[in-house]
């Protein structure tokens, strides 16, 4: 009885060792569940300012391009992710404030605090014709995650986000607004 009580002790320590328990996985994040969804740009606010744009899942975020026209020749200006995908105000103002599910500050995408549709001014060249090509982290396309863009606006604003002023980043007058609709 001795020699059966021996290995059921040595299970009995081997239970306590002090070897490292794995860590459970962290939650899985939303994945976008839409291929691809198109931005088309009316202007707002007086302006003749419009575009084009694509959007598309891409690695941790939504990767959006296009083109945006009828902007001032060679300036820059501010490009957000609004709220709400309402266009119907004359000067956009019923999209709502920038895309914000965390309720951060306002700042520069990579660079600290920021909304979750922040992004990096567009630039316009010598025909006032902007080439957009910027990657939106940590957002998803569909899926009605907390995250997700999918039925939101993006706007073009008139002048450049300086990235620090609070709420909006002192961007000025939007001047094309468009929502972003799912096509696959």
């Amino acid at each position: 009885m001795r020699n059966a009580l021996v290995p059921l002790g040595l299970l009995a320590l081997a239970a306590c060792s002090s070897t490292p328990q794995a860590e459970p996985p962290p939650p899985a994040q939303p994945q976008s569940t839409a291929q691809q969804a198109v931005a088309v740009l009316a202007s707002a606010s007086g302006s003749r300012v419009s575009g084009k744009l694509s959007l598309a899942p891409m690695g941790d975020g939504v990767h959006i391009s296009g083109e945006v026209g009828g902007l001032p020749a060679n300036g820059q200006f501010g490009f957000h992710v609004h709220e709400k995908g309402d266009c119907s105000a004359a000067d956009a103002s019923s999209a709502g404030g920038h895309f914000n599910p965390t309720a951060a500050t306002h700042g520069r995408a990579g660079s600290g605090a920021h909304h979750a549709g922040d992004m990096d001014n567009i630039s316009s060249d010598a025909s006032g014709v902007a080439t957009v090509n910027v990657h939106l982290r940590g957002v998803t396309l569909g899926g009605g995650a907390l995250n997700d863009i999918a039925g939101r606006a993006v706007i073009v604003h008139a002048a450049a986000d300086d990235y620090s002023s609070q709420p909006a980043g002192n961007a000025g007058a939007r001047v094309a607004c468009g929502v972003i609709k799912v096509s696959q």
